[in-house]
């Protein structure tokens, strides 16, 4: 199951023939976009094997490499070409840049364990060349270590690296000196948040240390290749490649190394002006969503709305490409205001006896079977909650799937005062005896199964309250899918399968939608809502081939986006909007789901809670509108449509 999704081509900077110093323009650190991160690291591979193939066989290659899971991908690629015998690794010196302090190469979640896991163990390097910073050195014999692991990892052949979200390199924190060498560092309290994602969400467990190599280490290598995927680098990909030299930014320092290229998928590279602006860089593939998005970040950049915008508007800011094939001005502008204004629509579902022609969902049949997947047991409500409520009203079919039980992100202290609650009721006295489930828990390790077990139950009450306050049956219309890639017991998770698949495939074939929403976040290659949406789409995709599923050809897939991020509107198929009323009925559903209210177990570096993101998000929404000349709304939730 390696199928990727990938948002619809709408148009862009055509690339073809295109000189590359013209392409990269805009860029400091050149860097290549590629549609799929499984494409880049494909290259990558190609890179590393050449580089290992045609150095000196007199001497070892020095290789740098990282964990994470950036380098996922390359590593199994790597490891594939090893074993068919297209690159050996017996004149490879592994060089890995971190580890945890303290900490034992034999813990799970040692960056020693997890680097040996995915790559080392799976090729045919000699462990005596294998160089990973030892996590049990004695504290007043640390420095010196480190000091002898500089000198072991400077002048790197090649040095394959991730980035963090902050434009992180390695332990290289923002603030980190250009000439850092391999050190002691003390991880930051954003740091730890962000690595106890490794110890099940446990801060407590998570290492306050850290040994790196630094930044000036790093630029001693003879050659760099940088990797991003998914669009929570994006904001970091733009920074390190177009922006100054900032120590806020720790990567934008190699912007000064003489060789060095950036590998991106098209979501971590979505920020960079030749996806933004490409009309600045050269010649476009005007799309109607093009042409949209092009005005919209005209209005934006001057501050107009639409029907504002003048003919030295668009010459002044490049665009006069798009007048001189789609012009004049005016007709740009009529065009393109009712284009946006016919996404806006009070009936999701679409609205009966009604003139269709211009509304995106058509008006029949009504009512409709709606299905709509939710990756954890509260996404409906955060990301789609207003529509949902809407679609319920008016009268639809609405059945909501989802798709993984959320079990791991139920802190252990909410378990106990369910417990506690249960005894208190006179029902069972089971506190003590789950409270040695939670003592049992090993950092990094598999939660007890049992524990587990109540942490899921407790995420599907939530769920099906928030389902019965829409006037929705609980038992009918809420669906609990558990997919087995989700079961693995901790934040990593098994690899997708038919198995998954096959359950999605069941529900879809009993219910025969009409229409089907998915989350489409791309943050994470490998993160949950996209391995759902995937599955999904997978699902229904082996449905269209398969005999006696008619019904798919009159299905359409809409996209919403999570708590964090939204769809930029050039790409917008339909928006939602929602009245005071309905914004307040969406937070009380959200407030459902207790369990992760206050207390968010993975919330990034945003404090917020879930329904204050959802609110400030559809809200925004709503104001861009506002800003381009539409209705002034309260809120608004908006789609893609895939298909």
């Amino acid at each position: 199951m390696s199928k990727h999704f990938t948002l619809p081509y709408d148009g862009g900077l055509i690339e073809k023939g295109l000189p590359s110093g013209i392409l990269h323009s805009f860029e400091k650190v050149k860097t290549e976009i590629y549609t799929e991160s499984r494409d880049a690291s494909n290259v990558v591979a190609d890179i590393v094997v050449k580089a290992i193939n045609s150095a000196p066989k007199d001497r070892l290659f020095k290789l740098g490499v990282t964990t994470g899971a950036t380098p996922v991908s390359l590593y199994h690629e790597l490891a594939r070409r090893n074993e068919a015998g297209e690159v050996s690794f017996r004149n490879v010196e592994i060089i890995s840049i971190d580890e945890y302090y303290p900490s034992s190469k034999d813990e799970r979640q040692s960056r020693n364990f997890r680097i040996h896991e995915s790559f080392l163990d799976r090729v045919d390097v000699l462990k005596e060349n294998i160089h990973i910073p030892d996590g049990t050195v004695p504290q007043d014999k640390v420095s010196e270590y480190c000091d002898a692991f500089d000198r072991e990892a400077r002048g790197m052949d090649l040095l394959v690296i991730g980035i963090g979200e902050q434009g992180q390199l390695g332990f290289n924190e923002a603030g980190s000196s250009e000439k850092s060498r391999t050190r002691t560092v003390r991880l930051s309290y954003k740091s730890r948040k962000r690595q106890a994602r490794n110890f099940n969400g446990d801060l407590a467990s998570t290492p306050q240390s850290a040994i790196t190599i630094g930044l000036g280490t790093m630029l001693s290598a003879s050659k760099i290749i940088l990797m991003a995927w998914g669009e929570d680098k994006a904001e970091a990909v733009r920074d390190i490649a177009e922006g100054s030299v900032n120590p806020a930014c720790p990567a934008s320092y190699l912007q000064r190394h003489d060789d060095v290229t950036f590998f991106v998928d098209e979501t971590a590279g979505s920020m960079l002006t030749r996806v933004t602006a490409p009309w600045l860089v050269g010649p476009c593939d005007w799309t109607r969503k093009f042409i949209r998005k092009a005005v919209v970040w005209l209005c934006q950049t001057t501050g107009k709305p639409i029907l504002k915008l003048t003919e030295k508007d668009y010459l002044e800011n490049n665009l006069g490409e798009l007048i001189e094939k789609y012009g004049p001005f005016d007709k740009i502008n009529i065009d393109v205001f009712n284009d946006l204004q016919h996404t806006i629509t009070g009936w999701p579902g679409g609205k009966p006896n009604a003139d269709d022609s211009t509304r995106p969902v058509p008006a029949t049949p009504f009512p409709k079977t709606v299905l709509i997947f939710s990756p954890h047991p509260d996404d409906d409500v955060i990301s789609m909650g207003g529509t949902f409520i809407r679609l319920a009203t008016q009268g639809h079919n609405v059945h909501v799937a989802y798709e993984t039980s959320g079990n791991v992100a139920v802190h252990d202290d909410v378990v106990l005062q369910h417990m506690d609650a249960a005894f208190q009721l006179g029902f069972a006295d089971k506190f003590k005896e789950v409270k040695a489930l939670v003592d049992s828990k090993i950092p990094g390790e598999p939660e007890p199964r049992a524990l587990l077990d109540i942490k899921a139950a407790i995420r599907r009450s939530e769920a099906r309250g928030a389902v019965r306050c829409f006037g929705l049956n609980d038992n009918t219309n809420a669906h609990f899918l558990n997919l087995p890639f989700y079961e693995s017991g901790g934040v990593k998770k098994l690899p997708r399968s038919q198995k998954d698949v096959d359950i999605i495939k069941k529900l879809m074939s009993e219910l025969r939608p009409q229409m089907i929403f998915m989350a489409g976040d791309l943050a994470d290659p490998h993160g949950t809502h996209r391995v759902c949406t995937e599955a999904a789409l997978e699902a229904f995709e082996q449905l269209r081939e398969e005999p006696g599923n008619e019904w798919t050809s009159d299905a359409h897939i809409w996209l919403y986006r999570g708590a964090w991020m939204e769809w930029e509107l050039g790409r917008v198929d339909m928006a939602v909007p929602l009245s005071p009323d309905e914004v307040v009925l969406k937070r009380h559903s959200i407030f459902h789901h207790l369990s992760q209210k206050d207390i968010v177990p993975f919330p990034g570096d945003d404090p917020r809670e879930f329904w204050q993101r959802a609110e400030e998000r559809t809200q925004n929404t709503a104001r861009l509108y506002d800003q381009l000349g539409m209705a002034e709304y309260q809120a608004i939730e908006v789609f893609l449509k895939l298909c």
